[in-house]
């Protein structure tokens, strides 16, 4: 039998003391309940994630990517365990030729590609600090990273080494090898050389090593082996520190996770790698695969294609963001309501129904087989055919989107929530729980997890709703960030991780996360306004694809800057006789007003104060982008850069509104 409650408390509630505010229980996972899952026996390091796989499963597909044939993409071709394990050694002897030891930083810069998880594994066996350069963080952060981390070494891909070649002459101060995945041009060689700087194309790299034979130094649980850079929406990135222990303990988890949801991991299982590797999401559910023998095939790292790509790979399980899933939803939607007023009507019985019976507490499976078969099948081929988990993670998905999702998709469709600081998933909602909808679940069987209270926010972790600053604690934890004790200090208190997130538990033991510590403004009348708390709320309207609210203490009232739903407002125009291209829409008044209109109704419903309305919008028909610096690589708004970009927009909305 399932449990009402999938939490257990493990120490009491503290009052406030000395400064520090008041904190509610200390609560695990139900399925910890009897203690933490022990570690796996051999498992140390993450090197020994891959090396047993390769001694269990040396045949099995490991790494896959699309042939292209003639020009045209073909089928995914394969490498074994074994076969990826030999050229893994082959680099690891190339990097130790170059007189690159352990403890050495080691870069990686590129598209999701298996160059480069063999780098990364190269960097496992050796001992070496991966450190995934990216250049979302803006232009400047590659070069901030190799210096900071003092990277001497790295790995890229073809076609970024002249954005790799712009960090030059400084980065040469520590980078002394470049290798690139694929071919590299004399030009290039000789522009690096003035540097003192070597550059190797992948296959002159593998022969360097190739009369050498190193032996893999002894590797530490606590030993580092990764610095991810986080973009942080202000100031510059910060190196998170990530041990052997974080990542192997994390495994554990995930793995005692799916067996007790009777959802495993096996050797059939199939991934779809395209999330960037970059970042700890990715990374992890990677290392999760390797350890159970399955297979990881890459995309062709172009959004445009990726549909095409799911198609030849057929994975079993989809990792995604917010972002993918709300263009799957509106692909889904479009095609619905242009099928044919049968075929809708037929799809809306069939959904309402399914719907239905999923509240009520069905599982997927049992809550409707035969709209399955006739009705929603066709949605499940359209992601392959045979996914059976989706998990989104990174940013908070809109409850319609879930909801849609877990009746149409025919699979499981959880949401987790996690920090690189906590290795990545510390949430997950579990399968075949309707009334987690729009949560991020109970914790994973391997932290402990408290909220604190928020006392300038009225969050109080005591009430009746618990509600405060989710903290973290546990092994998954990180080790600092790398050279910035001071910041360490500020997040790292009596060994609990403080996310500066806000969250609310539920009657079930699940998480939600309602808003965020530091967005928090005054406006002129004094009242305090929790924005992301509101951008959640109003967000979820099916008419907003994004939104963000401004307000500061010389005004009385709120207002917004939104990317409306493309096809939302062109309905609603046609039915109200009004004419244009969607830009053209979002300039026109009647627009405007009938959102603003809308943002009213939600703020009634959902009870909110007469201040927390808003009152004035401006409709951006291009969605908040990392090409203007409007989001952090993980789609987190970056809000000192919105400000900026729209503030004559504010400023006329201001003064239009008064």
């Amino acid at each position: 039998m399932a449990p009402e409650k999938f939490i257990v408390e493990v120490e009491p509630a503290k009052p406030a003391k000395d400064g520090r505010p008041s904190m509610g229980p200390v609560y695990r996972s139900f399925f910890a309940k009897d203690g933490f899952p022990p570690p796996i026996p051999g498992l140390d390091s993450c090197w020994d994630i891959f090396r047993l796989s390769v001694e269990k499963y040396p045949n099995n597909r490991m790494l896959g990517h699309r042939e292209i044939v003639d020009g045209k993409p073909g089928k995914y071709v394969w490498m074994s365990y074994k076969e990826v394990y030999d050229i893994v050694i082959k680099v690891g002897n190339s990097i130790r030729s170059c007189g690159v030891n352990k403890g050495d930083k080691c870069g990686i810069y590129g598209a999701n590609c298996a160059e480069w998880i063999i780098s990364m594994e190269a960097c496992n066996a050796h001992g070496l600090y991966c450190v995934p350069l990216y250049d979302t963080l803006g232009a400047g952060a590659v070069e901030f990273i190799i210096s900071h981390a003092e990277v001497t070494i790295a790995f890229v891909e073809e076609k970024k080494l002249p954005e790799l070649l712009k960090t030059f002459p400084n980065a040469s101060k520590y980078l002394k090898t470049i290798v690139s995945f694929g071919k590299v041009t004399p030009q290039q060689k000789e522009e690096v050389e003035k540097f003192g700087v070597v550059l190797y194309s992948w296959d002159e790299f593998l022969q360097l090593g190739s009369e050498k034979q190193f032996d893999l130094p002894v590797k530490k649980k606590e030993d580092i082996c990764t610095i991810m850079y986080t973009s942080g929406t202000t100031g510059d990135p910060k190196g998170v520190l990530i041990s052997n222990t974080s990542i192997v303990t994390l495994i554990a988890g995930v793995k005692r996770l799916l067996e007790s949801v009777n959802e495993s991991l096996t050797v059939d299982d199939v991934f779809l790698s395209y999330l960037p590797l970059a970042h700890i999401f990715d990374r992890v559910i990677e290392e999760c695969f390797i350890n159970h023998g399955a297979s990881i095939g890459f995309w062709r790292g172009d959004v445009k294609l990726l549909t095409e790509d799911i198609g030849e790979l057929k994975p079993t399980i989809f990792c995604a963001v917010p972002r993918v899933l709300d263009r799957i939803y509106s692909g889904l939607q479009h095609k619905i309501t242009s099928g044919g007023l049968l075929k809708s009507t037929l799809f809306n019985l069939a959904y309402a129904y399914k719907h239905r019976n999923l509240k009520k507490g069905q599982s997927h499976v049992e809550a409707s087989p035969l709209s399955d078969k006739v009705v929603f099948s066709k949605v499940k081929e359209g992601l392959g055919g045979r996914v059976r988990l989706i998990l989104s993670g990174a940013a908070p998905l809109a409850s319609h989107v879930e909801a849609f999702l877990r009746v149409v998709g025919c699979c499981h469709v959880l949401q987790g929530y996690g920090l690189t600081e906590t290795c990545a998933g510390t949430f997950v909602s579990l399968p075949n729980h309707y009334d987690m909808l729009g949560t991020v679940g109970p914790p994973v069987p391997n932290v402990d997890v408290c909220l604190e209270s928020v006392p300038e926010m009225s969050y109080d972790a005591l009430s009746s709703t618990p509600r405060g600053e989710v903290c973290v604690r546990g092994d998954t934890l990180f080790s600092g960030y790398f050279k910035r004790e001071d910041l360490t200090k500020e997040v790292m208190i009596d060994g609990w991780f403080h996310t500066g997130d806000v969250g609310e538990w539920q009657p079930n033991g699940s998480l939600k996360i309602i808003d965020r510590k530091k967005n928090i403004f005054k406006l002129s009348q004094g009242e305090y306004v929790a924005v992301e708390n509101l951008e959640n709320i109003y967000g979820d309207n099916p008419i907003i694809d994004s939104i963000w609210i401004y307000g500061n203490s010389f005004e009385s009232f709120l207002i917004a800057v939104i990317n409306p739903n493309e096809r939302a407002i062109e309905h609603w125009a046609e039915h109200n006789g009004i004419s244009g291209d969607f830009a053209s829409l979002c300039e026109n008044a009647k627009v405007k007003e009938y959102i603003v209109g809308e943002l009213a109704k939600t703020g009634k419903e959902k009870k909110l104060k007469g201040f927390e309305f808003i009152k004035a919008v401006h409709l951006d028909p291009l969605p908040f982008d990392m090409e203007r610096d409007l989001l952090t690589p993980t789609f987190k708004k970056k809000r000192p850069q919105l400000l900026k970009y729209y503030k004559d927009v504010i400023d006329n909305m201001y003064k239009g509104t008064k």
